[in-house]
Parts: C-alpha cells; structure tokens; sequence
C-alpha cells in the first residue's frame, strides 16, 4: 500500500498496519471483469499495474464509460451506498489490483486518526472528480471535452511520475465518445483536427500532446 495513494502521512507502525490490511493481489486480463453490476460490495480495489474501465448500463441497456483509472487509483466505491456495485469494472490491458477488504480498513480507520484522514480525503476527491465529469458533459462544447479530458489525463500521469505529454491511451475512440457523451466519428473527428492544428500527435493508441498551452487556451485553463 505505500505504494500507492492511501498511507500519506502515516507512521511505520500505522503503514505495516495498512499493509496487513491488504489482502490477495488479483492479476487480471485483458477484458476480465474485476467485478460486475450488481455484485456484493466487499472490498476496494487498488490498482497496482495497468488500465481498467468503470460501466454503467444506459436505461436504453447500452453500456456507458463512467471512469478511466490508472495506476495508484482506488476503484469500488459506487458499492458503498447500497453494498452492491452500481457499475462494472473491466481491465483495457493485463493489470494487477490489490484488495482492500472494507471491513478491515473500518477497523484500522478507527485506531489509526491518519488514515481515516486520508480517506475522507479521497471520498472528498472522488466527489469532486464526478462533479468535475457532470460539468464536462453538462456545460462544454465537443472539442473542449476532448481536450480537457487530455489535460486530466496529462495531470494524473505527470502525478505519478511519469510523461505528461506522452502517453498510451488505452481506451478505444468508441469508449472515450461514452465516457465524454460524444459520437464515435466525432471524437475521431476532433483527434484529427487536433492534429492538424499541432495540439497532439497520434500513433494508434500513442499520443504526444504537442501544444498543452494551446489545449488549455481551448478550455479556458490557464498556466
């Protein structure tokens, strides 16, 4: 777990606590399901290695991208309310998860004040998170979608130490147009015309943003 984002702050003893805490680490294919709609809520999920996707089914039942999470994000908290998952998770490439069993991160918040600190913290960045996504869909034309949905992305990776402008992206242009409320031949459209106007460059799933400032100055963003 010190590892990944949980334990910041935490003593040696508190951090071998968390440790022990974590259970089996579950190695997943491409396309395997970590867990699906409706599931029991029993854990969460850290993951270690690798992309996976969150779904959600559409009243009309088509399946819509709700979140793309990367290496150190932690996946599972839409069972927390009703203790069943209200979405699926998919891996988009060979990862490894770690599992947090609930209950046993309960007990620890409780002895451990830090802990339960940061996890507060989380939930208050996960809430964010989705209002950040609802305001995307809600108020943003097609191109500032796609471009503040890169600069997101651009953010997490540098984040984690690695290229912020440099990237695999391991969503299809089908997944991404769910996830940003847009057509399959729009976001195809707009990867194109990014293009050409030098904001990026794309190499199949490969993609080099070539101009930030300019993909900010599209959204409104500054610095």
């Amino acid at each position: 777990m010190r590892e990944l984002c949980l334990p910041v702050g935490l003593s040696g003893d508190d951090l071998k606590a968390v440790d022990a805490a974590v259970g089996n680490r579950t190695r997943l294919k491409k396309g395997d399901s970590l867990y699906r709609t409706g599931d029991s809520f029993a854990a969460l999920y850290a993951v270690r290695l690798g992309t996976l996707k969150t779904t959600v089914l559409a009243e009309d039942g088509r399946e819509q991208v709700a979140g793309y999470h990367l290496q150190g994000d932690i996946i599972g908290l839409d069972g927390l309310g009703t203790e069943r998952h209200g979405c699926g998770a998919v891996a988009l490439e060979d990862s490894e998860v770690c599992t947090i069993p609930f209950e046993h991160l309960e007990e620890l918040a409780r002895d451990v004040p830090p802990l339960q600190r940061n996890l507060h913290q989380f939930l208050a960045r996960e809430i964010s998170r989705d209002h950040g996504v609802m305001l995307l869909l809600g108020s943003m034309r097609a191109e500032e979608r796609l471009a503040s949905f890169l600069l997101n992305l651009s953010e997490r990776y540098r984040a984690r130490g690695y290229s912020s402008t440099e990237f695999v992206l391991r969503m299809t242009r089908e997944e991404i147009g769910s996830y940003l409320g847009l057509k399959l031949e729009t976001v195809s459209r707009l990867f194109s015309r990014f293009q050409e106007e030098g904001l990026l460059k794309v190499s199949g799933r490969n993609v080099k943003l070539t101009s930030v400032a300019a993909l900010r100055q599209l959204v409104g963003q500054r610095g």
